[in-house]
């Protein structure tokens, strides 16, 4: 295999800049996801069937279809309603908001139903309302429970940012992309991008174990 390091060198700004943009793609979507999540993961709680419904829906939906198709749904169908045109990034950030929102509402739902039912109770004794309980006592011990699932969600979220490459947005695997088509290359491009991917999932892993083991100390 005749690996060519020169092409890699010339093109190693273009990755940086691709790499930024997957962070911040990524970072966008999972802290709106998380906001959006949590709001559909407490409605979908909800006891009365008729209000939830709507809210399994949604989650039922981006959990069962690819996040290809969302994409494209999003970029050619969503997007030029506001905007009068396409935008990979602004269809990059709500297609990731969207899908990382399904999975991490069943996240929620999962760590608040974890807890005892006696930790709601207790708050309410002292005179809280549901509301209060929810935010001062129960969601803050769920998240703990919740950051191995998030952290997952977050290191998922990065690879599948991936597939914004077919709307023309301009991340890692754009790059990679480009310079195969210019350079008629495989190895190059795609290794680099792999190499990239791996860094950022290790560090992330590496941040969210240590993260982990100092909640526990606590």
């Amino acid at each position: 295999m005749d690996f060519k390091f020169d092409i890699l060198i010339d093109y190693l700004p273009y990755f940086g800049q691709g790499t930024l943009l997957t962070i911040g793609l990524s970072i966008a979507g999972i802290l709106l996801g998380t906001i959006l999540g949590l709001f559909i993961g407490l409605g979908k709680m909800i006891r009365n069937k008729w209000i939830a419904f709507p809210f399994v829906c949604y989650v039922t939906f981006f959990r069962g279809t690819p996040l290809l198709v969302q994409i494209f749904l999003v970029h050619f169908g969503v997007v030029p309603l506001f905007l009068g045109g396409t935008n990979g990034i602004v269809a990059g950030v709500i297609a990731l908001t969207l899908n990382a929102s399904a999975y991490i509402a069943e996240i929620f739902r999962a760590g608040i139903q974890s807890l005892d039912r006696g930790q709601m109770e207790a708050a309410r004794s002292l005179g809280m309302t549901h509301a209060q309980a929810m935010r001062y006592v129960i969601i803050p011990q769920a998240f703990k429970r919740m950051i191995p699932p998030l952290g997952n969600e977050f290191v998922i979220l990065i690879k599948d940012s991936s597939l914004l490459s077919v709307v023309a947005t301009p991340e890692i695997m754009h790059w990679g992309r480009m310079m195969m088509g210019q350079h008629a290359r495989v190895w190059e491009p795609y290794l680099m991008a792999a190499f990239i991917y791996l860094i950022l999932t290790l560090s992330l892993t590496i941040l969210l174990n240590y993260l982990e083991k100092r909640l526990k100390t606590e």
